[in-house]
Parts: structure tokens; sequence; C-alpha cells
């Protein structure tokens, strides 16, 4: 291995959950010489042995320590700390250069906020570790990105949430990190429009005429290369996909239903606008599964892969 080579951190995330399942899994499978897990060492090998499987020696662990036992399926509120300890361990090494890159196994928002500590995902996190004003949520699998102009909002306060300065900014940090952190020279974008048809010309909405294509207009003015509005019932098809780097959603299930039902489980989380690198796995905790060896390993295996693919291009 390259001595100048930076690795790319793991976090474990809920250790209730499968976040410790799939990266054991994982390294069994196959060498990850490029990976460090960050975790509690004494959870991943009493996972291990529930999963009957080993730790391999070339897998290296950063032991991160969590308080209590773990019991599979039941997070306990006391593991907060250390579950938040670990984000901070690798957001800190991807910022002073330790890490290239990190990818993140899932979290429980619902018991961090019960342990006091408020949380309303990785991705705010992040943006508040970072100093990084406006964070964008980006999925991808296999010949399909989406990025979202709002997130994690009720649908009656997504029309409100939806300004000409944010499409701008969104479509600007998208733009830009195609190009830095996906090395794609002139990245095409499809926007969709908020309401049905588009708006229909006005009849079924404003928001077209009023906001996005006016966004849209200075865009190009400034080079970008964005397509829209357009309706997304017809914008998810082959005959503009094909042409395209990236769909803009304007909300979260008008795009990631889309995403997910052509690659749920083999799709990453990706979070633009950074300093640094960041993918995750595109599913929960799954405290069903945990420890039952029946955890899918290919979303953390796509995450794993944008990731280098992302450090390999800048």
């Amino acid at each position: 291995m390259n001595s100048n080579f930076k690795p790319i951190a793991y976090t474990v995330g809920e250790p209730a959950g499968i976040g410790a399942d799939i990266i054991l899994q994982l390294a069994n499978t196959g060498s990850l010489p490029d990976i460090v897990v960050i975790g509690d060492q004494n959870h991943l090998s009493a996972r291990a042995l529930e999963l009957g499987l080993t730790i391999p020696r070339t897998l290296r662990i950063r032991h991160t320590p969590i308080s209590e036992p773990i019991v599979v399926g039941q997070p306990a509120l006391k593991n907060v700390a250390g579950v938040i300890s670990m984000l901070d361990t690798a957001i800190d090494g991807c910022k002073s250069g330790e890490y290239s890159a990190m990818v993140t196994g899932p979290l429980h928002k619902g018991v961090i906020n019960d342990a006091g500590v408020a949380f309303l995902g990785h991705t705010e996190y992040l943006a508040e570790r970072t100093a990084t004003p406006l964070p964008v949520m980006m999925l991808a699998t296999a010949g399909l990105r989406v990025a979202l102009v709002t997130t994690h909002l009720p649908l009656k306060d997504v029309s409100s949430a939806i300004t000409q300065r944010r499409v701008i900014d969104i479509c600007e940090i998208v733009d830009r990190d195609l190009r830095t952190k996906f090395g794609i020279a002139k990245p095409r974008m499809l926007v969709c429009g908020l309401n049905p048809h588009a708006g229909e010309g006005g009849h079924l909405g404003m928001e077209e005429i009023e906001i996005i294509e006016p966004a849209l207009q200075q865009l190009r003015e400034n080079g970008i290369d964005v397509i829209g509005p357009l309706p997304a019932d017809t914008l998810f098809t082959p005959k503009y996909l094909d042409a395209a780097d990236v769909a803009i959603a304007m909300y979260h299930d008008q795009g990631l239903p889309v995403l997910k039902s052509q690659g749920f489980g083999e799709a990453a989380n990706i979070t633009l606008g950074l300093p640094i690198i960041r993918t995750s796995v595109d599913h929960g905790t799954a405290f069903d599964l945990a420890g039952s060896g029946r955890a899918d390993t290919g979303s953390l295996q796509t995450a794993i892969e944008v990731a280098r693919e992302m450090v390999a291009a800048q």
C-alpha cells in the first residue's frame, strides 16, 4: 500500500443495530485494507461471535468505547455518548487529514434525542461540526443520482421552503461537487418541478413560474447546465436520464422512491457541500436483523466504493 495513502473511516453507528454486522460480514468476504473501523472493540468481537465470524487480522479497528453491554435490537441511552464519539473521531480525522473520507453506519435518531442530545441526523450534525452552511443530500445507485432541494420536511412545509436562492445554492453545490469530487467536467442536471406536470403553465401551481424557472435561468447565465423544470413523472425516464448526471428533486418523496425502487440495498447516501467526503448506507439500523447474519451488505459496499471514487477524483 502507498505510504501516502490515507484510509477511509467507517463509523459503526448504533451498536444494537446492524452497523457492526455489515462491516464484519463484508470484511469476511474480502480484505478491506483501506478501512479503519471506528467502534468498540469488545462490541465488535462479541458481534462477530454471534455471527459465527472472525475479525480478520487485516481489519483495523480504532477502539471507541461504549458504556453498556449490547443487546441486539435494544438501544441503550447510556451508549449514545459513545456513538457520538465515533462520529466525532471520524470527522476530526477527516478534517486533520488522518482519513481521506468517512462512511457512516446507521444511527437511531430517536434514542440519541431521548438521551438529551438534539440530533436531526448525520447530515445536519456533519454540517454543524464542519461549519457548512448548506449541506446537500444526494443518493446514488447504478445509473442514477438524485439530490434534494428539501429533505426531512412535512409535505405542507415544502412549498414555502423552496426559494430562488435555495434552488440556486443547491444546484451550484451539486455542480461544484460533481466536478471536484466525482471528476465530471461538465455536469448536466435535470431539475424537477414541484407540482404535477411542472405546474401545467400555472394552472396547477405557480412555483415553477415564479421561483424555479427564474432560478434555473440565473444558473444557465452562470454557465451551469440545468434542464427544467420538468414534470417528475417524465423526468425519471431513460429519455431524459440517459443524457444526465443527476436529477434534482424538490422534496424527499419526489425523488428517493424512484432511486430506491431502482437500487435499494445498492445505493449510497452522499453529503455534498462539506469540506470532507462522507457517504453512508441507504438504510436504517434494522434491529430485527442485528446478530442474525441476514443483513445485506450491498449498500455498505456501494458507500465504500463511492467514497473511494470520490477520493480518487480529487
